[in-house]
């Protein structure tokens, strides 16, 4: 009896407890899926900003082939599939000439190949510089995985070349405070980056580890960003300024005078210049200035970095021709794809409920509709009384109904 009541008790579970990790799995969907559901191949929408890809390995063990959500449901069932997350400017390739013989069994008009589609070593089921799987087989412990905005390959923490992953920015909880991360290895495409505030790159508060050798702990605020100007000018990529009369001067420190005032100032500079516009941020024509393509580290950019790129005509072609122009579309990032995907949820949500009220009769609606309206206010008043850090028990769920079920017999 004893180990009854301990199964049970250890099945219960705080009403916090239960919303925050529905909140998770619903996040977790999202940032997946995109809200698609997976009816319809995608491949009549072209090369979509941004979409949940999948790679077959039963049909393409070479990993040349991403197909999307519907078909690894209706075409791959049973296959053994691999989750990319999402891809940028992608096309289904499912039943194209790259699977022989197999056609699409949702859109069978397809070209013989995508040619603007990019691949890498992901859609073969390997990550990183070490190119493992995920999960890895041989780790009982999974590491983490960052993925590159640029690339959009992942990396673990210990091999995106810093020399320590307390460099990377974080909160005194471990949450990150960058929205994107920028490898080492597109880094140096990237370097123009230093160009802009500091701001740009979200700041790092470095906690060198506990040195057992040395039996004690040194913490320190770091002045300076990974990935800064500073950092990358000692051996890594840059830009070579060229310098004029109008250049701004520079103390011994090698930071331009008043830089921390003028900051402010060329933000709002950027943020005014939200679409295209003539005249350049940076003042300097990317087009024109030679770039040191060296061994660089990798960069963490703050919130909303993008909004501040300059959009000038040289600095617009630029990102055209080092295959960058993604970086001012606000669909390519993940925060944008995210509230598409929430929207699209509740939408489809709203759908499905208009078209099941609609199966009914004027009765049978108002029946429903009241009744999702009682259910609602006895679980409102419920809660309103209880406490919250406490489990809810079968007891508590069988109370509710009890309460609904009384009043129903009282109405009638």
């Amino acid at each position: 009896m004893a180990d009854a009541f301990e199964e049970e008790a250890d099945q219960t579970v705080s009403i916090n407890e239960y919303l925050e990790d529905l909140e998770e799995q619903e996040l977790e969907a999202d940032l997946v899926l995109g809200g698609d559901e997976g009816k319809e191949c995608t491949y009549s929408k072209g090369y979509m900003k941004r979409q949940a890809i999948f790679s077959c390995l039963t049909c393409t063990p070479d990993g040349n082939a991403g197909v999307c959500t519907a078909c690894s449901l209706s075409c791959h069932d049973g296959h053994e599939i691999l989750e990319l997350w999402t891809k940028r400017n992608f096309r289904c390739d499912c039943g194209n000439s790259k699977f022989g013989e197999f056609f699409c069994k949702l859109d069978a008009s397809k070209d013989v190949e995508n040619t603007k589609n990019s691949y890498n070593h992901n859609f073969k089921g390997s990550y990183c510089t070490c190119c493992r799987p995920y999960p890895d087989p041989d780790v009982e412990d999974q590491l983490e995985n960052l993925q590159c905005c640029i690339c959009e390959d992942w990396f673990h923490e210990e091999h995106l070349g810093l020399e320590s992953s307390d460099m990377i920015p974080r909160d005194e909880n471990g949450e990150p405070l960058f929205e994107d991360l920028i490898c080492q290895g597109c880094a140096a495409i990237c370097s123009f980056l230093n160009l802009y505030p500091h701001s740009i790159f979200a700041p790092v508060q470095q906690h060198t580890a506990t040195n057992s050798l040395k039996n004690k702990e040194v913490v320190e605020d770091a002045s300076s960003t990974v990935g800064s100007s500073e950092e990358l000018n000692d051996g890594s990529s840059s830009i070579e300024t060229p310098v004029t009369e109008d250049s701004p001067k520079k103390d011994t420190t090698g930071k331009a005078a008043g830089e921390n005032v003028a900051t402010n100032t060329i933000l709002n500079q950027c943020n005014q210049i939200a679409g295209p516009s003539t005249k350049c941020v940076l003042g300097l024509n990317l087009l024109e200035a030679p770039i040191r393509l060296e061994k660089s580290k990798p960069m963490f950019l703050s919130n909303n970095w993008r909004e501040i790129l300059c959009r000038c005509p040289n600095c617009t072609e630029f990102y055209k021709q080092k295959g960058l122009a993604f970086l001012l579309e606000k669909e390519d990032t993940i925060a944008e794809y995210e509230k598409m995907a929430k929207q699209k949820r509740a939408q489809h949500e709203q759908e499905r409920s208009a078209e099941m009220l609609n199966k009914l009769g004027h009765v049978g609606k108002m029946e429903v509709l009241t009744g999702i309206a009682d259910l609602k206010d006895e679980i409102g008043n419920y809660l309103a009384s209880f406490d919250p850090s406490k489990p809810v028990t079968s007891a508590d769920v069988h109370k509710i109904f009890e309460n609904l079920a009384q009043k129903r017999r009282r109405m009638t």
